[in-house]
């Protein structure tokens, strides 16, 4: 028997092992349990004006408690769980919690062109990602989130490595960019080369709720920091998705940790609930209630099939997908395996948390403010402008069309992820010039009135109705919006 079907039993026992916890965690909640989540996160969240309410169509959905006019901000909502793509990393030194923009203008442009100059440039159109996640993503308009473009159509002009680590470095002061002051980067508490973030306040969150688990810091143990940067390299090489994944499962325990601690500092350090499992898998199920209010269903059974394979091969694609889910899952396990939260490392609990984020997730995006510099510089009047380009043209030069490239990435927002879609919405996910970190920022496109729904379109709703229908397909709806009634007609 070779290796990986002795791993693929090992792990089927695990399945079987814990299938009675597996249904538990997969059973939906109750209506009343979701209305108690909903309203206390509404609370928590200060989202005055909105109510999630069951509909009973289409589950849950957002409801004005008050009118809103057009233009007027709905929503923002904070991420349960996000992550930057790998290939934009490049390109932008981001929080790694929140998502804004660290360091300085200098350090922005002298760290992506320090990069292009090592040949470590990923190039991505800032609109997409080869991931299959992306293509069924609740995707935002990116010209509404400012200017996100990437095009090769400028020759780039490179720029002498002692010119730029001296930009890099803070040596060299660019003209008018402390006209953009960002935070400074405070380094990762584990001592990783990969988290920064925009504050102590960020990265002590980040600690607590995901990374901790997910550092690669040499503070961690070897085997476990190997297995998890073989975990992360088959991530970035396959599908940014299964980091988003193994930061739901990481902070689930995280959660659960926590909550055992308390208890057992409760009641004493000799009670005997520190050993029952039932008590145990009680904790561990209200750790799972955020990610448990998600829909879901298999990973492998709800992406979309893409254009080049044959809906005859299609039982082989699927296959695939289960099997790279398998993958990653056993790269995952070996890197954070915890045994008392043993069921979700299963494939069941994997490929559920996989299908919320495929069919759930929105486009994490920030708005890059070296762009902004730039155009500063370019609006300055005759000699201000001609002296600040004597400086900046070089680098803009060596740039090229990629000089506003945004921070891109996907994102569970927990709120913003019960509004149900039509291709007439009402809403639409739209940053304005303050918003400057990860969080969702839902606009109302025309005026809303007390107790409607709060709609926004999944797709892009100016496509032909039968276009615009076979995408929604892939979500496992048909549209029966005003606009679609009107079309079909």
């Amino acid at each position: 028997m070779d290796s990986s079907s002795s791993s693929s039993l090992i792990f089927c026992q695990l399945d079987k092992e814990f299938s009675k916890e597996i249904s538990s965690l997969l059973k939906p909640p109750s209506s009343k349990q979701v209305q108690e989540y909903f309203d206390e996160l509404v609370k928590t969240r200060q989202c005055n004006g909105l109510k999630i309410k069951n509909n009973g169509n289409y589950g849950k959905g957002v409801y004005a408690e008050s009118d809103f006019n057009e233009g007027e901000l709905v929503l923002k909502d904070q991420m349960l769980v996000g992550a930057q793509h790998s290939s934009n990393k490049v390109d932008c030194l981001v929080c790694s919690y929140c998502f804004r923009f660290i360091g300085s203008i200098e350090l922005q442009i002298g760290r992506k062109l320090y990069l292009q100059d090592l040949g470590v440039s990923a190039r991505m159109e800032c609109a997409t990602e080869s991931s299959d996640e992306e293509d069924n993503s609740l995707t935002a308009d990116h010209d509404d989130f400012g200017q996100c473009s990437s095009s090769n159509s400028k020759k780039k002009v490179p720029l002498p490595r002692e010119t730029i680590e001296s930009v890099m470095n803070g040596d060299v002061e660019l003209p008018y960019s402390k006209q953009f002051p960002l935070p400074s980067a405070v380094s990762c508490p584990g001592g990783c080369e990969e988290a920064y973030y925009c504050s102590k306040i960020c990265a002590e969150a980040d600690w607590e709720f995901f990374h901790s688990l997910l550092c690669t810091g040499k503070c961690l143990g070897t085997p476990s920091r190997e297995a998890l940067l073989k975990f992360i390299q088959h991530a970035d090489g396959t599908n940014d998705i299964f980091y988003l994944a193994a930061k739901a499962i990481s902070s689930t325990i995280l959660r659960y940790r926590k909550s055992k601690a308390a208890q057992v500092q409760d009641k004493g350090k000799h009670n005997e609930v520190s050993g029952n499992d039932n008590s145990d898998f009680s904790l561990l199920l209200e750790a799972w209630k955020p990610i448990s209010m998600g829909y879901k269903r298999r990973w492998w059974d709800c992406v979309a099939l893409p254009d080049d394979v044959d809906y005859r091969d299609e039982a082989s694609f699927r296959e695939q997908i289960r099997e790279l889910a398998f993958e990653s899952l056993q790269l995952l396990k070996e890197a954070i395996f915890d045994k008392e939260c043993a069921p979700l490392f299963s494939l069941e609990i994997y490929g559920h948390i996989i299908g919320m984020f495929e069919l759930n997730n929105l486009d994490l995006v920030v708005a890059s403010p070296v762009e902004d510099y730039f155009l500063y510089i370019d609006d300055l009047q005759n000699e201000k402008k001609e002296r600040a380009e004597r400086i900046t043209r070089p680098f803009l030069d060596a740039l090229g069309d990629e000089y506003s490239i945004c921070c891109q990435g996907s994102a569970f927002f927990p709120l913003q992820s019960c509004m149900n879609h039509s291709c007439h919405p009402n809403a639409k996910a739209f940053k304005r010039e303050e918003d400057r970190d990860g969080q969702a920022t839902i606009i109302a496109v025309r005026s809303i009135g007390k107790e409607e729904e709060i709609t926004i379109s999944y797709i892009d709703e100016d496509l032909p109705f039968k276009e615009r229908q076979a995408l929604l397909a892939d979500y496992g709806f048909k549209c029966s919006c005003c606009k679609c009634l009107e079309e079909k007609s």
